[in-house]
């Protein structure tokens, strides 16, 4: 089926909301949908195209209050987690695919593990990466937390102007080895994120380049419980050196899903580096090959 959609950047309309999105490969190929973390420029592009040279149309968005999704008001939502599910669901049915592989990084990576728990008709598989199987907040007692050190130090930290572009990308590179990221790829991101913000507004500045949103949205109930219930083939990419949600939930999140597949990147942080793309890619087209 023919998507509505060119190749390119966009805006769809989706659940009631507009959701940003950009679209790597052929519209007519299998559907790979990934979940931002909350702008969709948590993909890596060298990742996107990959995925795409081998026969799948890959749709990255952006969440609510990031990107070119509807901003509202990043620092009172009024959404909750089970929102942001639902625009993923509605987002396949917009875009005519009928079913996806659905990807989730960071704080998407949450979105994703429910979306699959509640729509299995709609994901036919599921690569999780840099997250966790609880919300933001405090977590389990066999889940490690945030390296207390590590955040204590980044967010003792002076902001920066947030409607200064080179401040923020500065910003961005000054906090990037502590959490175990490329300095130039942080600065480079986050110059991408402040050009794609849709307003002067400060605090939608810092919403789009920290994220913070995620933390202010209602995310019950939990889910962690039902993890035993997916059935459907699962990719779980963990950074070694991820000190904000530390290897030990990716580990326990491949454990406690049926059949998935842990891959750990030694030289991962927070961020998936695009050197890591063909890597990365090989082990997410293998969960549903194409017949040949």
């Amino acid at each position: 089926m023919t998507r509505p959609f060119g190749l390119g950047t966009t805006s769809v309309r989706a659940n009631g909301v507009d959701l940003g999105i950009e679209s790597f490969g052929d519209d007519d190929d299998r559907l790979i949908l990934l979940v931002g973390g909350t702008t969709m420029l948590s993909w890596p592009d060298a990742l996107c195209e990959r995925l795409a040279s081998d026969g799948r149309c890959v749709v990255r968005y952006d969440l609510r209050d990031s990107g070119e999704s509807t901003t509202l008001d990043p620092e009172n939502p009024a959404y909750d987690l089970r929102d942001l599910v639902a625009d993923a669901a509605a987002l396949v049915e917009v875009l005519g695919a009928g079913t996806a592989h659905l990807g989730g990084i960071g704080v998407g990576g949450m979105v994703a593990q429910i979306a699959a728990l509640d729509h299995p008709d709609i994901f036919s598989a599921l690569t999780l990466v840099g997250t966790r199987p609880v919300a933001p907040g405090p977590v389990d007692e066999d889940l490690p937390d945030h390296d207390l050190a590590i955040m204590g130090a980044l967010f003792s930290r002076s902001r920066p102007d947030w409607t200064d572009r080179d401040a923020v990308a500065a910003f961005a590179a000054s906090g990037a080895l502590p959490m175990g990221n490329d300095p130039e790829d942080a600065r480079a991101t986050a110059a991408r994120i402040w050009d794609r913000t849709p307003s002067s507004d400060p605090a939608v500045h810092q919403a789009n380049q920290l994220g913070m949103v995620f933390s202010r949205i209602d995310c019950a109930p939990r889910w962690r419980d039902r993890l035993g219930e997916l059935d459907i083939p699962t990719l779980v990419v963990h950074g070694r050196a991820d000190p904000f949600f530390p290897v030990g939930n990716g580990e326990v999140l491949a454990a406690e899903i049926p059949g998935a597949r842990l891959l750990v990147l030694d030289d991962m942080g927070t961020a998936l580096p695009q050197t890591a793309a063909d890597q990365v890619a090989a082990a997410m087209l293998a969960l549903s090959p194409l017949e040949r």
